[in-house]
């Protein structure tokens, strides 16, 4: 990814912000008082607010540090959603059988890291593209492997790959469980921070916007 800082937003400020998923959507009421609908976007974007968890003068200076290296909105960067962090519901472990990516055929040796929302209805399959380097675990029809031995996982494209000899076969699951960060950038090229406001309990605004892959 062109432009991309492979740092993360300082998760003490990141844990107290605010933000989730966004969507675009046309809906069109008729005369007769039925909707149309129309989704804009085939993927969700997830938008963030890092400016409420800066609650010190010293957060507010590292917040625009940062800020500042990355050029606004010049160089993405990693973050942590305190919410939607790792394959596994948030009070869960990690496991090798979290997410089902795709099916083996024998010789295909690379598959993209995915996460899959929701189950009968819709799912919403989500590409991963940070995952966090060292947290991924990958299972073969249920049978964990082994990493750098049986796959590589690059943590800057969140593609995995089989090393020769390790190429799943025809008809095996394969699954897999990780951390992982949020692409994004800084959504303004300016930080209006009034210093009195803050001192007296004011938070500034410092919005983050996903890059979608």
């Amino acid at each position: 990814m062109s432009g991309f800082h492979e740092i993360r937003f300082p998760v003490d400020i990141a844990i107290g912000s605010r933000g989730g998923p966004t969507r675009l959507t046309d809906v069109v009421t008729l005369a007769s008082g039925r909707e149309r609908r129309n989704a804009r976007w085939s993927r969700s974007r997830r938008r963030y607010d890092a400016g409420y968890g800066v609650k010190t003068l010293d957060a507010l200076h590292e917040a625009v540090a940062f800020f500042e290296e990355r050029r606004g909105r010049l160089y993405g960067f990693r973050w942590k959603d305190r919410l939607d962090w790792k394959s596994a519901a948030p009070s869960h472990p990690v496991t090798p059988l979290d997410q089902a990516l795709a099916t083996g055929d024998g010789v295909r040796d690379q598959f993209q890291l995915a996460k899959t929302y929701g189950q009968a209805h819709a799912p919403y399959r989500r590409e991963i593209t940070k995952p966090v380097a060292g947290t991924v675990r990958v299972a073969v029809a249920g049978a964990e492997q082994v990493e750098g031995l049986a796959f590589e996982c690059d943590p800057v494209t969140g593609l995995l790959t089989f090393l020769p000899g390790w190429v799943p076969a025809a008809g095996a699951a394969i699954t897999a469980g990780f951390q992982f960060d949020v692409p994004v950038r800084f959504d303004t090229d300016a930080l209006d921070i009034d210093l009195s406001a803050f001192a007296a309990g004011a938070i500034p605004s410092i919005p983050v916007i996903e890059i979608l892959p």
